[in-house]
């Protein structure tokens, strides 16, 4: 039977059209076309027009846009590189300090979600004079290995992380849904990034080789230009390719939250076995304090991605028992901390490294002790797990805020 026939004879037969257009979609636009002009009163045809019409549409004016965030985006990485290229340069003539390498990736970044979400001038303003502010200020601090100073550096890429954070949530960003979106986005951009490195990596390891067998050695010249140009440059493609919404990184993520969560749980418990067995005391050992806020801070970061993960279906699984799990642990080994740098505090006097450790673990407590009360009402059936990612999004101004303090006012107070 002819195709055209075939059409108008299964007119009111959605199905079978349905199934005409996934196996032969160029035949079918054709016999549509034809249907169309014999039939131009069917409801059925008129649905599929617009089907058909609407997506063309909306392809080409994608299609134009991400042809714009393209061009966008090369020139940014070009930008990123050598920007990076000219810092690390500097720094090896030990005229700045070495953090000031992150001023060649993250105002880029910003730049970029600025222009992507068309963020009012308010926004814009904000963020320019925050960076700028950022970089004369840590240009003017000495080079020399304070503590104040030494924190300040540490704590630094946490506060240009919140701007850019600002810059992607763009004239939303007091909205829980653009700041949840934006926790995605890290461990998206982390996923990609890594996997994106590894090549490179790969790469720079047979480029090595090939130049050996000539018997030449660019080691030198190729990781100063080629493999730093390109670390800049990358993270700047990454982010474009994340907020592209590419399905590979979106996909990886839920089971690597899925994988890692319980297996960050299990090694906590025997460390903490083990810690309790041997004996160690935090209350004494300055470096074992340390790595317990180490520990501490991992913990969070696994918890918080491992939420921002688990989407908002309402029914519980087994990764919200342990996510639960981890908050608890988490919440003693912070109180443990606490009680340690109290106890150091009152007995070897205040250190800008004192301070801040309290400082951060005090926040930490207290943001912890938020998602897990939230996190027993979800498992009590008393609330939806919207209320867990509000415990997480809505306390990252507070993180931000904190690394901000200790950037800018601690080298000036000690």
């Amino acid at each position: 039977m002819d195709i055209n026939n075939r059409f108008i004879d299964n007119m009111d037969n959605p199905h079978e059209l349905e199934r005409m257009f996934r196996i032969e979609p160029e035949a079918f636009k054709k016999s549509f076309s034809y249907a169309w002009e014999q039939n131009p009163d069917s409801q059925v045809l008129a649905v599929w027009f617009e089907r058909l019409h609407f997506k063309e549409t909306v392809n080409t004016e994608k299609a134009s846009l991400l042809q714009k965030d393209f061009l966008f985006m090369g020139i940014l990485a070009f930008l990123a590189g050598i920007s990076t290229r000219i810092i690390m340069h500097f720094v090896e003539q030990q005229a700045i300090s070495p953090i000031i390498l992150v001023f060649g990736v993250l105002p880029f970044i910003a730049t970029y979600f600025v222009y992507k979400n068309s963020a009012n001038k308010n926004i814009l303003y904000t963020l320019v004079a925050l960076f700028l502010i950022s970089g004369i200020y840590m240009n003017m601090l000495p080079l020399e290995n304070k503590d104040s100073i030494i924190l300040a550096y540490l704590h630094l890429p946490i506060f240009l992380w919140v701007l850019v954070g600002i810059a992607f949530t763009g004239n939303e960003y007091g909205m829980g849904r653009t700041r949840l979106a934006y926790l995605k986005f890290n461990g998206e951009f982390c996923i990609l990034y890594a996997s994106m490195a590894i090549s490179g990596m790969l790469l720079t390891a047979l480029t090595m080789q090939l130049f050996s067998f000539v018997g030449m050695d660019i080691s030198e010249f190729y990781f100063e230009n080629v493999v730093l140009f390109g670390a800049a440059a990358l993270a700047i493609v990454a982010a474009y390719l994340v907020s592209s919404n590419l399905k590979l990184a979106k996909n990886i993520a839920p089971y690597i939250a899925k994988i890692f969560s319980p297996l960050v749980l299990v090694t906590l418990l025997v460390y903490l076995i083990t810690v309790i067995w041997v004996g160690k005391n935090p209350f004494l050992d300055r470096n074992f304090l340390l790595s317990f806020n180490g520990i501490l801070l991992s913990v969070l970061a696994v918890t918080i991605f491992s939420i921002t993960e688990s989407g908002t279906d309402e029914k519980k699984s087994i990764s919200d028992y342990i996510n639960f799990g981890l908050i608890v642990l988490a919440l003693i080994i912070d109180c443990v901390a606490l009680s340690a740098i109290v106890f150091r505090l009152s007995s070897y006097g205040i250190t800008p490294n004192r301070l801040a450790v309290l400082g951060v673990n005090i926040l930490i407590c207290a943001n912890l002790i938020w998602i897990m009360l939230s996190y027993m009402r979800f498992i009590l059936n008393k609330t939806g797990p919207s209320t867990i990612q509000d415990a997480v999004t809505k306390y990252l101004p507070v993180y931000g805020l904190w690394a901000a303090f200790v950037t800018f006012i601690f080298p000036l107070i000690f």
